[in-house]
């Protein structure tokens, strides 16, 4: 079930906050759980019921893990190997479903076999339910949680506004404002900011990304053709997917805090401005931030992290992100991707290590507002570069276009006319200077949003008529953006995370 789709507005949204509020009036908050955990069972089997019995399983399987662990880790005893099961297991569910046709794929094309495995569909939402056990065991393991609630336990990973597609959460960042009473009266504030907030991601999910998924997708299917394309078309395209998977991945976002709000509950922001950032390690502070925190904390940390010389610590960097563009996707564009981004992260530490030698400070000649607007700048065009083997169906597909985009390719069919028109490229710059001057939704909401400071750069204070507030202008604004995407609606496609 679409966040953005008829019967999730009309019917599951409002039938599942009207069930939360009169259970936790009538019968208290073990029963407004029960409902919740139930609702958001439901959700999830609405896209194939088969595979609820697969997600409960999963749970089943971590929860008794988990509690395992824990005896274990209360009496004193190791629980290392308890632990390593519990992480193999949570692997092996997600490389059968995600990765054993990339890998027969590839070991058919080295050794010249021809084994199938026949047709796996890749369950909805595998990598972020798994990934959240799996922080979940590790949290145990570590003495920082432990759930020996199994209902409890069932609505921290079920619960339906980051379930799907993230944000990838600790137990300790929702659970306990279960366990709060106020959590349980209901407030018509909670829902007047989550409807707010909801109503400006899904502007930007259904008006602007969808928007621009056509351009992109004329740009990339002429390159997976083997059509030639005109370098203009090329950068629109990429341009567009650009901005397609920024507002797409944005309105997400905002959507799966604004539900939560809405059952008083404040999940962690998942997404800071990330096209603002100076360096790649900034973008990676602000794009897709739980799951950054995730492969720091439980990837890149425990291989070294930066603790074992400079090296090494290129080497846990290429590691690190090259197995993260893998957990996108099971294909090389999502391995070359990653392995990009490491690179990049590679270079840029290793460039400022060198200049912070030479420079410690910057020179007093040398404009601070240059510095950030061309680290901007370049940062910018590295992600969109990037993007192009994000964006490919394969491997020659993203040659195509990136041969295009500067030149390089066989050109053109002589007279063919522009994929992308002229008043496209009005759009696409009125969209960077939207992401580039704009105060960000968490900005604009400001502290009604009650979201702990993100990783990144923290809020900061837009002017005052860009402020959100419990006012009637806002309210009539509010409901302008929702009317103007509910009419959206029939050609909303799905969220672009849904497929990782």
């Amino acid at each position: 079930m679409l966040f953005s789709s008829y019967i999730f507005l009309f019917f599951f949204l409002p039938m599942t906050l009207v069930g939360f509020g009169l259970l936790s009036r009538l019968q208290g908050p073990k029963a407004a759980k029960l409902w919740l955990v139930l609702a958001s069972i439901f959700f999830y089997g609405w896209w194939n019921p088969v595979y609820v019995g697969l997600i409960l399983a999963s749970m089943m399987f971590n929860y008794s893990v988990g509690r395992h662990i824990g005896r274990r880790v209360q009496s004193g005893r190791r629980a290392g190997g308890v632990l390593f099961f519990g992480v193999a297991g949570n692997l092996t569910l997600l490389g059968y479903f995600k990765y054993a046709h990339f890998f027969i794929h590839n070991v058919n094309g080295v050794l010249g076999s021809h084994w199938d495995l026949g047709r796996i569909v890749l369950p909805l939402g595998i990598s972020f339910f798994t990934f959240t056990q799996i922080a979940y065991l590790v949290d145990v393991r570590r003495g920082v949680v432990c759930e020996y609630d199994l209902g409890d336990f069932l609505l921290f990973v079920t619960f339906f506004p980051h379930l799907i597609a993230g944000p990838i959460i600790h137990h300790s960042e929702m659970m306990p404002q279960f366990a709060e009473p106020r959590t349980y009266h209901f407030r018509w504030s909670n829902l007047a900011i989550g409807l707010g907030l909801f109503s400006l991601g899904l502007f930007k999910k259904v008006v602007i990304a969808d928007g621009m998924s056509g351009y992109a997708g004329k740009v990339f299917g002429a390159a997976a053709s083997g059509n030639g394309l005109y370098p203009q078309d090329a950068w629109a395209g990429v341009f567009a997917y650009t901005f397609q998977i920024y507002f797409d991945f944005s309105g997400y976002s905002d959507m799966a805090i604004a539900l939560a709000r809405m059952f008083g509950i404040v999940l962690p922001q998942n997404f800071n401005s990330p096209y603002k950032a100076l360096n790649i390690s900034d973008f990676w502070r602000r794009w897709h931030m739980t799951l950054s925190r995730f492969l720091r904390d439980y990837l890149y940390i425990p291989l070294g992290g930066n603790r074992r010389g400079e090296f090494r610590r290129y080497v846990n960097l290429m590691v690190t992100m090259g197995l993260g563009g893998l957990w996108h996707g099971a294909a090389w564009t999502f391995v070359l991707w990653g392995l990009f981004h490491g690179a990049g992260l590679t270079i840029q530490h290793g460039w400022q290590a060198f200049w912070s030698k030479i420079w410690p400070k910057r020179p007093a000649w040398w404009p601070a507002r240059l510095s950030t607007w061309s680290g901007r700048a370049l940062t910018l065009l590295f992600v969109m570069v990037g993007w192009v083997l994000f964006r490919s169906a394969d491997v020659p597909t993203a040659r195509h276009v990136l041969a295009a985009m500067f030149g390089l390719g066989p050109g053109p069919i002589l007279g063919s006319p522009l994929l992308v028109k002229a008043k496209t490229w009005w759009w696409l710059g009125g969209l960077l200077a939207f992401v580039w001057w704009l105060p960000n939704t968490v900005e604009i909401m400001g502290r009604h949003t009650r979201l702990p400071a993100p990783v990144g750069d923290g809020p900061s204070a837009p002017r005052s008529w860009l402020r959100w507030e419990l006012t009637a202008r806002w309210a009539c604004l509010t409901g302008l953006l929702l009317a103007m995407s509910i009419l959206g609606l029939s050609r909303a496609g799905e969220f672009l995370y849904y497929n990782f």
